[in-house]
């Protein structure tokens, strides 16, 4: 396994403070964390802490998406069922650009479209409904569309297809994950593929048409939306990671050209009952014979967060840096050793 070694890190002040997720923009990238905090850090600098450094008001922060990474544009929402649309561009006072909702439950997901102008956000199961709303940003003072029968439980993802963005991808703790054409009001006719993966917690477009699904119980899929392709079973069905690849959790999923790469919290143990964190970065790709894990090519970040769970990752190829973020309240910057 090649391994990368801790360059250089960043630890909120507060102690409680658990960073939730990282989004790589233009001008650096921005962490989201439980003190309600949307930071921007410079990646080189990333030592000397957030260079911009925003409150939000959403009651408690559930999603962040990237609306435009050229523009440095990023949208969140939380559990008073508002998004903010933040320009980070501008200084701190100024940068939200647009809020939308209100008067709706708690919005766990987003998912963000510059290419159509559109923000879709997944609800709580409340009042025995459980609802995806989308905005049109050039008119947002209501939902352009709303569905309400997709799903019967939290919507817990949200995706726009890479290629068709009208393509939305839904995931829910129903363990249903749906394929829903925007464009169709009618949500009879408007749903084009459903999988049945159980209680979902990561979920996403691999390409135009695979999806990939992973559950709270870290069962992993892949999934084919083609209409050729479509049965609604597996095309891969990795069952649970923690046994197949000695791993405690998978922490996230980041989709990449020709497949994804999974983030995967390992122990090991050493000698006298000896035990260490390792985060591994294992690639799953699509040969000549169909999918499957390259393991001989994992990359292993010795340490990582300690005992403390790793939440979000991510990379900069061209500088080789990897970042990740903990419930340690640190982010990380991983590189090559000497």
């Amino acid at each position: 396994m090649y391994q990368l070694v801790n360059s250089a890190g960043y630890k909120y002040p507060d102690q409680e403070t658990y960073v939730l997720d990282i989004l790589p923009v233009a001008t650096g990238f921005v962490a989201t964390a439980s003190d309600q905090t949307l930071s921007l850090f410079d990646p080189l600098r990333l030592s000397q802490g957030p260079i911009k450094k925003i409150t939000t008001d959403h009651g408690n922060l559930t999603a962040a998406k990237v609306y435009s990474a050229g523009d440095s544009v990023v949208c969140t929402t939380g559990e008073n069922g508002t998004i903010s649309v933040w320009d980070l561009r501008l200084d701190s006072s100024n940068a939200r650009a647009m809020q939308m909702g209100g008067n709706l439950p708690s919005l766990l997901s987003l998912a963000c479209s510059n290419e159509a102008n559109k923000v879709a956000a997944g609800t709580e199961f409340a009042n025995h409904q459980s609802s995806i709303m989308i905005w049109d940003l050039r008119s947002p003072s209501s939902p352009q569309i709303q569905y309400n029968e997709g799903h019967s439980d939290d919507i817990t993802e949200l995706s726009h297809n890479p290629t068709t963005p009208s393509l939305l991808l839904s995931g829910s703790t129903d363990g249903l994950v749906n394929i829903t054409d925007t464009l169709i009001a009618d949500e009879d006719d408007a749903v084009q593929a459903t999988f049945n993966h159980g209680s979902v917690h990561r979920a996403g477009f691999l390409n135009a048409t695979e999806v990939f699904a992973a559950s709270h119980d870290e069962m992993f899929a892949l999934y084919d939306a083609a209409e050729h392709a479509c049965t609604g079973a597996a095309t891969l069905d990795l069952g649970d990671v923690r046994p197949l690849l000695a791993c405690q959790y998978l922490a996230a999923v980041v989709p990449k050209q020709g497949g994804a790469v999974l983030g995967l919290v390992c122990v090991l143990t050493g000698g006298e009952n000896i035990s260490r964190e390792m985060f591994q970065l294992i690639h799953l790709a699509k040969g000549p014979g169909g999918w499957g894990l390259d393991t001989d090519t994992a990359v292993g970040l010795p340490g990582a967060h300690g005992s403390e769970l790793v939440r979000s990752f991510c990379f900069y190829d061209e500088q080789q840096v990897v970042f990740t973020a903990g419930e340690d309240g640190c982010v990380k910057a991983w590189t090559p050793g000497s």
